[in-house]
């Protein structure tokens, strides 16, 4: 009798093809699901640099450069124009305040000079004049008055001798009433001449004031033309060092042209050209150090000039103190300017990554240290050493601050 046989496979051949379909499409899954596919490139670990984070004293400064300049400069401008005569002092001279530099000669200024002194003459002769005929005026009315009084007081005395003569029936009446109409018309005539006197002592007084003031102002103004000479002298207006001199014998100055400037040394600034990321934090009062090989100086912020040119704006510092020794006009020293307080902050060196990331991501390398993954981090401020780190790092771990223009669009590094 027939016996069935037993299939010995577990898995029957018809369902092979099924499950190495299934296989291939996990594992594809899987590989979608759990495999990195951050893009990355290899390269050699010594062609990079390497730091270490650190949380430390962060120093807010910025290096600067700047040229050693006069604290100040005094232009030399010609007050009276005319023909350069002589010249006394040479250009880079040291000058005391009222030394004649440069003499200027001008003719018609000397011819104005006798027309002002002529007509000075000429009103003070017509002045003189005038108070003459004045006095002569009133020796006159005082001569008048003095004749008048005197028939006032005949005609006075005949009045009243006429009045007792016509009370004692005398005289008639018509004699008595013509001495004292006489009389009174003497009175009224005093009177009037007295008036007439007052009047003309106010307007001579006034006549008089005014030609006075006149003259005086004519003196003035020929004082103030003869200061003119005064201006063909070109004259230091303070101590210093002769700079600039534009001017030469026999040239022609204008009025208010510009022939010379004067540096004052009392004293000395440093000019510096900041860029305009610290327009901002830059102010009046800020302290800086300036090194030089032995010593040091102390500069503070004097001017702060508001216009940015070529994305650098000016400022003007001062010493503090003594100036250093051996110190040139002209001459570029380094300081450091101090934006701020130092203060204890997280921090990493500057390095190329700044530029190629504008401070927004840097590589992290591993604890391997056998790759390095882009991390977005945040950076605050910065001075010539290192950056302040706001986010996205810890103390101790290292980064990659070199440039990374080789790395193109690569989130991770493999080193070799």
């Amino acid at each position: 009798m027939d016996r069935i046989v037993e299939n010995k496979h577990f898995i029957k051949p018809k369902y092979w093809g099924a499950i190495v379909i299934s296989a291939v499409i996990l594992f594809g899954v899987s590989f979608l699901l759990f495999a990195n596919h951050t893009k990355s490139t290899t390269v050699e670990k010594d062609k990079v640099t390497v730091e270490t984070v650190f949380k430390g004293q962060f120093n807010d400064y910025i290096q600067l450069s700047g040229q050693a300049a006069p604290i100040s400069t005094i232009y030399l401008d010609a007050v009276e124009g005319g023909r350069v005569e002589e010249m006394l002092i040479e250009e880079g001279s040291m000058v005391k305040k009222g030394d004649v530099i440069i003499k200027i000669a001008n003719n018609d200024l000397h011819l104005n000079i006798l027309n002002s002194e002529a007509q000075l003459a000429e009103k003070s002769n017509f002045l003189r004049e005038v108070r003459l005929s004045l006095e002569r005026d009133k020796l006159a009315n005082e001569r008048e008055i003095l004749s008048d009084q005197y028939q006032l007081v005949a005609k006075k005395r005949a009045y009243e001798q006429n009045r007792a003569l016509y009370k004692n029936k005398l005289i008639a009446e018509d004699v008595m009433q013509r001495s004292e109409e006489d009389y009174h018309l003497a009175l009224k005539m005093l009177a009037m001449l007295n008036k007439q006197r007052q009047q003309d002592s106010i307007y001579r007084k006034i006549q008089i004031d005014e030609l006075s003031d006149n003259l005086m102002n004519m003196r003035h103004n020929m004082t103030l033309v003869k200061q003119q000479l005064e201006f063909l002298n070109v004259k230091a207006p303070v101590d210093g060092q002769l700079g600039l001199l534009d001017a030469e014998i026999g040239q022609n100055i204008n009025r208010g042209q510009r022939v010379g400037q004067i540096n004052v040394l009392s004293s000395l600034k440093v000019e510096a050209e900041i860029d305009e990321h610290f327009v901002d934090r830059v102010k009046v009062g800020l302290t800086a150090e300036l090194e030089r090989v032995v010593t040091k100086a102390k500069l503070v912020v004097k001017k702060v000039y508001p216009e940015v040119r070529n994305g650098k704006f000016k400022v003007d510092l001062v010493f503090v103190g003594a100036l250093p020794e051996n110190i040139r006009i002209g001459q570029t020293y380094y300081f450091k300017l101090e934006l701020g307080q130092s203060i204890e902050t997280l921090q990493v060196a500057r390095g190329g990554f700044y530029q190629s990331t504008g401070g927004q991501s840097i590589f992290v390398l591993d604890k391997s240290e056998k790759f390095a993954i882009k991390r977005a981090i945040s950076i605050g401020k910065q001075n010539p050493e290192f950056y302040e780190v706001l986010s996205g790092l810890t103390p101790g771990e290292k980064v990659i601050t070199s440039g990374y223009e080789q790395f193109g669009e690569n989130k991770k590094i493999i080193f070799k």
